[in-house]
């Protein structure tokens, strides 16, 4: 992981797909694995986490999964604002398997906490991780460096269209997704050229 120290105590956490899988083996229960997924693969913010209900999620036409965000974040100044987020089939199903085994109705949240008890969990799973790992740099990441796995996943790793990732993630402008990207490595700028053969 890529770490960046910021104002305060605070840090900026890049992630790689298998250190998210390292914070998926430190959960304690399903639900605590749940809010993993939803923060690294569907790109949702911690107060985003608790509004999701099994009623917000929808099957395109072509047999893709959607998630409702009722309430996002909206930079302009209301009450939120809602998008359709990209919901993984692997996610879907470990959504639905929660949903019967804890007979939530369609109405009612996945995840019964506030947003402090989100970032809890996340807290407590962190620690966990870095116990088991040996790496202690697992206690610096956040809710918010899964988000930023998400985003760096399919903007760099993916090479996904920017509107796209702006779209399903919930960002206004490309100044807003920027910060999540990595800078990227010399190794990085090396196969990129090679790629395109210039």
């Amino acid at each position: 992981m890529r770490i960046e120290a910021t104002a305060g105590n605070e840090h900026k956490v890049w992630l790689t797909d298998d250190e998210i899988e390292d914070l998926r083996r430190a959960t304690t229960s399903q639900r605590d694995d749940i809010i993993i997924q939803l923060g690294a693969f569907v790109g949702l913010r911690a107060f985003e986490i608790p509004q999701v209900c099994p009623g917000d999620v929808s099957e395109s036409t072509s047999g893709q999964y959607r998630l409702r965000v009722r309430s996002g974040k909206d930079t302009s100044g209301s009450e939120g604002k809602p998008r359709e987020a990209y919901l993984p089939a692997s996610v879907e199903r470990d959504l639905q398997r929660y949903q019967n085994e804890h007979n939530i109705a369609p109405k009612d949240p996945y995840i019964d906490l506030s947003q402090p008890g989100v970032r809890a969990v996340v807290r407590r799973t962190t620690v966990r991780a870095a116990e088991v790992t040996g790496d202690e740099d697992f206690e610096k990441v956040s809710t918010h460096d899964l988000r930023r796995r998400f985003a760096q996943r399919l903007l760099v790793d993916q090479q996904m269209n920017p509107r796209v990732v702006m779209a399903v993630g919930g960002w206004d402008s490309f100044a807003a997704i920027e910060p999540y990207l990595n800078t990227p490595t010399e190794k990085v700028v090396d196969e990129a050229f090679r790629e395109i053969s210039l």
